[in-house]
């Protein structure tokens, strides 16, 4: 039975996508406090698999998991699923919600609403938190005064009441959620994605040149992210994704080609691909 990690404790968004990803797999599944200790207990060996939030709709990557994939551990990215994400304000019984001074959350949920605390709660401090279960804790041992931001099911796990639904900025909220193992993915799917990370001489055309590359083969690309080096100041590090399997001939080829052109190169995974549309 393989034991697969997610950003607890119960009841957070990452635990309801590691409950979808193991429909049907026998697993058992761990709560972590963090999305950097459920990363290193893959790669130690203390996790099978972890499922972990890459990037959202509103807010954008992740971005300690991608610093964390790129510089310290050597994990692939085996499969992905996409979330809608509702986010849910509580608070203790017997509170207003209009009242509380005290807001718990983690920092992704708190850009995911920002309009409505500026706008519904301005009064209140926000405190951000490991994950929006542990912000559901805190909220519940501060009293009347709190309330916190998450996934509605945390309500009940703490005690908690459901003030107001829907609170994101934008309905049209969605979460990726990724896959994460010391082996890389077989090619079991006709639409695969492949994840890579790089960085190229500080100097003018060298990313055109890498992106070139891919239009030479046909090859679509998906997404292009940058991240500071943590070398010099201006210098940064690209995430991209493309179309196709590591396996595939032109994809193949085509980072063969990236990788000799590159000053740094890290391959995070080929896997299957959510349709998105």
């Amino acid at each position: 039975m393989q034991r697969i990690g997610f950003l607890g404790p119960e009841g957070t968004f990452s635990q309801r996508a590691a409950l979808i990803y193991i429909t049907d797999k026998p697993s058992e599944l761990v709560g972590m406090s963090s999305i950097r200790e459920t990363l290193l207990a893959v790669q130690h060996g203390e996790l099978d698999l972890a499922v972990i939030p890459y990037e959202n709709s509103l807010e954008g990557s992740v971005n300690v998991v991608l610093d964390i994939l790129a510089w310290e551990v050597d994990l692939h990215i085996i499969n992905e699923l996409t979330l809608p994400i509702s986010q849910t304000l509580m608070i203790n019984p017997g509170a207003r919600w209009q009242d509380i001074t005290e807001v718990f959350t983690h920092p992704q949920s708190a850009g995911q609403c920002r309009l409505f605390l500026e706008t519904q709660l301005p009064q209140a401090k926000l405190y951000l938190t490991n994950s929006n279960s542990e912000g559901a804790n805190q909220a519940k041992k501060n009293g009347i005064t709190a309330g916190a931001i998450g996934a509605e099911q945390a309500a009940e796990i703490f005690g908690l009441e459901v003030a107001v639904c829907d609170i994101q900025d934008n309905r049209n909220n969605f979460t990726r959620f990724v896959v994460v193992g010391k082996n890389p993915a077989h090619n079991t799917s006709d639409q695969n994605k492949t994840s890579i990370v790089f960085s190229t001489e500080h100097k003018p055309g060298s990313l055109a040149c890498i992106l070139d590359i891919f239009s030479l083969w046909d090859i679509n690309m998906s997404k292009i992210e940058s991240r500071p080096s943590r070398g010099k100041l201006g210098r940064y590090i690209f995430f991209i994704d493309i179309e196709g399997h590591m396996t595939d001939p032109d994809v193949r080829d085509a980072l063969t080609m990236v990788k000799r052109k590159t000053t740094f190169y890290k391959f995070l995974g080929s896997y299957p691909r959510v349709d998105s549309n």
